[in-house]
């Protein structure tokens, strides 16, 4: 029988914190080392207790989520991170992502989602609140396809994106099955073609996609097939 999978769980609303704590006791293979109401504190616990998954939520006293996570990237840590919010911020995904975090719940749909979270990053793959995800397509196409807002300082708010036809240095930063799955997208398969091609449930082809736009900065609701398409010879 597999090993549970260890966690440190940070939220500073003591009852929220104690109907997810709930949610994952239930779960026999989830094992909560440590409970935490800050990010200082939640730091010092994965420090000293290697949890594979840290379950953050994005604002809390001392370090918020973000800091932590940077922390742990410093630090050269393993531990995954799944980040918890009550925003639905287009800067605050791409910051997270920026950090290499691939998990991003909301914390409205955060009962039924991150157990699924945990999982999903323990395996490598990202996940997004699909709540959130459609939000941001809708959000993006009432912009009329506007660049997504960057966070303040960053060196990317000063420089313009890449135009596609580049070097494309950003694919290096998919993972495999993220490129797998983009070059599905360039045949013009559908999510749920790709769903069935890979063996996968929908909504986590639908991560992928979400996953794959940001990290490739692209906006509008066909940009992602238009990209894929134009660059399907390096997708081989």
């Amino acid at each position: 029988m597999p090993k549970p999978i260890r966690v440190v769980l940070a939220d500073d609303h003591p009852i929220f914190r104690k109907g997810l704590r709930e949610v994952l006791d239930e779960d026999d293979g989830l094992d909560v080392v440590a409970e935490c109401g800050d990010g200082d504190a939640a730091l010092e616990a994965i420090v000293k207790e290697r949890p594979a998954v840290a379950v953050l939520d994005i604002d809390m006293p001392g370090r918020d989520g973000l800091a932590v996570a940077r922390a742990i990237a410093e630090r050269g840590l393993a531990t995954k991170i799944v980040l918890l919010t009550m925003h639905g911020r287009e800067d605050l995904l791409r910051a997270a992502f920026d950090l290499g975090i691939a998990a991003y719940v909301v914390k409205d749909g955060a009962v039924l989602d991150v157990v699924h979270a945990i999982r999903e990053v323990v395996e490598g793959r990202p996940f997004i609140s699909s709540g959130l995800s459609a939000s941001l397509l809708t959000r993006r196409a009432a912009a009329g396809a506007a660049p997504p807002a960057v966070p303040a300082g960053s060196e990317r708010a000063a420089t313009p994106s890449p135009p596609e036809s580049a070097g494309l240095p950003e694919l290096a930063r998919l993972t495999p099955a993220e490129r797998r799955v983009l070059a599905l997208i360039a045949d013009f398969k559908t999510s749920k073609e790709i769903a069935e091609a890979l063996g996968i449930h929908y909504r986590t082809v639908e991560n992928h996609r979400t996953s794959i736009a940001g990290k490739l900065g692209l906006t509008g609701s066909h940009a992602l097939t238009r990209f894929a398409a134009e660059h399907r010879d390096r997708l081989k």
